[in-house]
């Protein structure tokens, strides 16, 4: 167990080299902290959505940021698409799935809002529909991708793309991403 275990750390940190070498990764990162600082700073609201293991990812990000990650401080506008169930379920069973977060952009969403599309393939229906719809009404897009970022990375202003063909290895890698925005919010909070 112990080598199979090892192999898998390997796997991760040869993951990570690929990242760490990559200059648009990090510019790309920097400029998603940024937007949602400024969002947050101007008194707008983060709009978090992802399918599966994307949708607790999301649920997660949006518990840190009103909760706390690290620091006590004040609690930040955050919500995760991917909670209402009466609205997920109504909408996706009566018109449909693929247009289920665009919904709820709409009714939510607000010009100098942010939102925040997970998708480790890029391409799911939803997410793309939510990203466009978003752009539409003046709400800046992030995307938080992998395998290359599919067709979503044409459709955020801001693609922070995993390069790996791997979900699981994408998903540990948007967990940890997760953690260091969440981290960098909070220490720019710290220091007002």
């Amino acid at each position: 167990m112990q080598k199979r275990f090892e192999e898998c750390l390997c796997s991760s940190s040869r993951l990570l080299d690929r990242i760490f070498s990559d200059e648009l990764f990090f510019k790309h990162l920097e400029s998603a902290i940024i937007i949602i600082k400024n969002c947050f700073s101007k008194g707008n609201k983060l709009l978090i959505a992802g399918n599966g293991g994307s949708a607790a990812d999301a649920q997660h990000f949006a518990a840190e940021l009103i909760g706390r990650f690290s620091r006590n401080r004040i609690a930040l506008p955050a919500m995760a698409l991917t909670t209402d169930t009466s609205v997920i379920t109504a909408w996706s069973n009566d018109v449909s799935f693929d247009s289920v977060f665009s919904r709820q952009i709409e009714g939510l969403g607000k010009p100098s809002d942010v939102f925040f599309g997970i998708s480790t393939s890029g391409e799911s229906e939803n997410i793309i529909q939510a990203a466009i719809l978003s752009r539409i009404k003046g709400i800046t897009t992030i995307g938080l991708l992998g395998k290359g970022g599919g067709i979503l990375k044409d459709n955020v202003d801001v693609p922070i793309i995993i390069p790996s063909e791997s979900t699981p290895k994408i998903q540990e890698m948007h967990e940890m991403l997760i953690h260091f925005i969440c981290s960098e919010i909070e220490r720019d909070l710290i220091k007002r």
